[in-house]
């Protein structure tokens, strides 16, 4: 107690300036937490979170035996991993390029470009995905009409979706995640690349032994806290391009989107809840268990 006091003594403006984050993140993220208890519980209006009966594993029992507790699991986690392999693997690529650049005119205006499409909302970019795939106007579907090729009907064959939400994902991603990768790149010994010249390396050998080993320890810890969220759809990229689409259900229904459907159509906040719980449960264990192969491999590297 005497070293808290100590502590926040010394360093009373950072404490001050910290407070209102803190204060935010327990009012938004550990507060709510209590509703947890919904998950185990037969809700009812009138009695509320706390009054309502307890159902015991009653919630769980119905989300997997609806049928589509292993669907949208899959799901979650297939277009999270690819997402993950190819938004990152796409941001060290472009931190590498950008980084090799010697314009800085160029450099800064292909960064800003590249950046741009983090600031644009999933609401327009669902509005730009049916303007270019819808079957009766769409600007795909017009262009192969015009040179005499078959429409394609892109909202009803739910495997193009495979490909076109991991697409959506990176366009949108790469920028942001590169700045990251960017700034790791700039703390890299110029004295490393300057002895790599004398011995005559050249710009891919730079790359494979002095960029790429040098930014390892902060591409591990940009998986670990993307594992976290592995169990975790981006709600409004899924909602945004599918939408309410039955006939995409099948591979592009996510958890989030399947919570969210459960909650507008049959408002059971018990089933919901449950379904909420068993994604979170899903998360911690994969984290500690990528971290805890990571710690096996490279303590340095770990979390934790």
């Amino acid at each position: 107690m005497r070293t808290l006091v100590k502590e926040l003594n010394k360093n009373k403006a950072l404490f001050v300036m910290v407070t209102p984050a803190v204060a935010l993140t327990l009012l938004l993220c550990y507060l709510p937490m209590a509703g947890i208890v919904l998950a185990f519980k037969n809700f009812r209006y009138n009695l509320g979170v706390f009054g309502s009966p307890w159902a015991g594993f009653e919630n769980f029992r119905f989300f997997f035996m609806s049928g589509t507790a292993a669907a949208v699991t899959r799901n979650t986690v297939l277009y999270n991993i690819i997402n993950l392999a190819t938004s990152q693997a796409l941001a060290i690529v472009t931190a590498v390029a950008l980084s090799e650049l010697r314009s800085v005119v160029f450099k800064k205006a292909a960064q800003s470009a590249i950046f741009l499409p983090y600031f644009i909302s999933w609401t327009t970019v669902g509005v730009f995905a049916y303007t270019l795939f819808n079957y009766e106007s769409g600007v795909l579907n017009t262009f192969f009409r015009s040179i005499g090729l078959t429409p394609v009907n892109v909202y009803g064959e739910p495997s193009l979706w495979l490909l076109l939400i991991p697409s959506f994902n990176a366009w949108k991603w790469v920028g942001y995640n590169s700045v990251i990768y960017i700034a790791a790149i700039a703390n890299v010994d110029p004295q490393c690349f300057e002895s790599a010249d004398m011995d005559g390396a050249n710009v891919f050998q730079k790359v494979v032994h002095i960029t790429l080993p040098t930014i390892t320890p902060t591409m591990i810890i940009m998986l670990l806290l993307q594992v976290g969220r592995i169990l975790r759809g981006d709600f409004q990229m899924f909602y945004q391009l599918i939408g309410n689409n039955g006939q995409l259900f099948e591979m592009t229904d996510v958890i989030d989107t399947f919570v969210f459907r459960s909650l507008l159509n049959s408002a059971d906040l018990g089933m919901s809840s449950a379904a909420t719980f068993y994604q979170s449960v899903l998360c911690f264990a994969a984290i500690l268990t990528v971290n805890g192969i990571v710690r096996k491999i490279n303590p340095d590297n770990a979390l934790f």
